[in-house]
C-alpha cells in the first residue's frame, strides 16, 4: 500500500507504536506522513530505546502521551530536545517505565490480558511515579507482586529489510523490539526497503521475523535519516541539522528553527520521494554500507 493509505489507518487520539532502536530502523516514511496528515493527540509507544523519530513527532505537535523508557540519540544527544522541552513544559504526558516493565506491558497486550504480573520493582517508588502500576497479592502463592497494565497498540509502524506481498517481513540483522510491538498491536504495517517474491521468503522462512503484517509499504531509504541494517548507515549530518533546530526550542523556547526544518523537509513536500530529493542523491549514496 501507499504511505498515505498506511497512515490513514490512524485517527486522532489513537495509540501508535513506532519500531526501531535509537539511531536505527525507524519507519520514517510513515512518521513523516503522519505529520503531513496533521494527526493530533496520539499516544506514541516508542521502542525500548527510542530515537528522534518520537522527538520529531512531538516537535510537530502530534503527541499527547509517550510510553518509552528512553528517547534520544546515543553519541549525538543524550535526550531528545523536543521531548525534553515538552516534558519540562508539561505539554505531554510521560509514562514512567523501564525496559522490563515496558516489555511486560507489551507481553500482556500480546496475550490479550489486562496486566502482566511482575516482581522486579517491589519496594521501589515505581508504583508512585507510575500510578497505573499497582501492587497486589498473588492468589496462588500469596506473594506481593506488581500488576503491569497492558500496552495495547491500535496501529504499529515498523521498518525492515524486505517483505513479500503477503506481509511476511524479514529484518536484516536484529529485529530490535519490533516483534514485541507487532504482537501487542491490532494492526501492523511495515515499510521495507524492497518487496520481494514470496518464493524468496519461502527459500528462508526462518528469517521471517513478523509473519502476516496487515500492510506493506515499499519505501527505499524509508528509515532515513536513521540506518537500515544492510542498506545504509545513519545520516549524522542530517540528524545534526534536526538537532540544531530542535535544540533551539529547548534553549530559548523559539520554534522558528524547528518549524523551518519541518516545513522544508516534511510539510512542504508531497511525499517521501520529494523529501529524498531535498536530502540529495549524493548524500544518500554516501550512506551505503559496504
Amino acid at each position: 500500500m501507499s504511505p498515505q493509505r498506511a497512515t490513514s489507518q490512524v485517527s486522532d487520539g489513537m495509540v501508535v507504536g513506532i519500531g526501531g532502536f535509537i539511531n536505527s530502523g525507524h519507519p520514517m516514511t510513515l512518521v513523516r506522513q503522519l505529520i503531513r496528515d496533521g494527526r493530533r493527540e496520539l499516544t506514541v509507544v516508542g521502542a525500548a530505546s527510542a530515537g528522534l523519530e518520537i522527538d520529531l513527532l512531538i516537535a510537530a505537535g502530534c503527541v499527547r502521551k509517550v510510553i518509552s523508557p528512553y528517547i534520544g540519540a546515543e553519541g549525538l544527544v543524550g535526550i531528545g530536545p523536543a521531548y525534553r522541552h515538552a516534558a519540562q513544559a508539561g505539554t505531554i504526558e510521560i509514562v514512567e517505565t523501564d525496559e522490563a516493565l515496558y516489555y511486560a506491558g507489551l507481553r500482556a497486550a500480546a496475550q490479550c490480558l489486562p496486566f502482566n504480573p511482575w516482581s522486579a520493582g517491589l519496594g521501589t517508588s515505581i508504583p508512585t511515579v507510575n500510578p497505573s502500576i499497582t501492587e497486589f497479592n498473588d492468589p496462588i502463592t500469596g506473594r506481593r507482586m506488581l500488576a503491569v497494565p497492558a500496552i495495547d497498540i491500535d496501529v504499529c509502524f515498523l521498518h525492515a529489510a524486505a517483505s513479500d506481498p503477503y506481509g511476511n517481513v524479514q529484518h536484516h540483522g536484529t529485529s530490535y523490539g519490533d516483534t514485541a510491538l507487532a504482537a501487542a498491536a491490532d494492526v501492523v504495517i511495515a515499510s521495507v526497503e524492497s518487496v520481494v517474491p514470496v518464493e524468496s521468503v519461502r527459500a528462508n522462512p526462518a528469517a521471517t521475523t513478523i509473519p502476516g503484517a496487515d500492510g506493506v509499504v515499499r519505501a527505499p531509504f524509508g528509515a532515513h535519516p536513521f540506518s537500515s541494517d544492510g542498506y545504509y548507515v545513519p545520516d549524522r549530518t542530517h540528524i545534526d541539522e534536526y538537532l540544531k533546530a530542535a535544540s533551539e526550542l529547548l534553549r530559548s523556547g523559539t520554534r522558528t528553527p524547528v518549524d523551518a526544518y519541518l516545513d522544508h523537509y516534511v510539510l512542504s513536500t508531497t511525499d517521501d520521494v520529494e523529501y529524498l530529493e531535498r536530502v540529495g542523491l549524493r548524500r544518500l549514496l554516501s550512506l551505503h554500507e559496504f
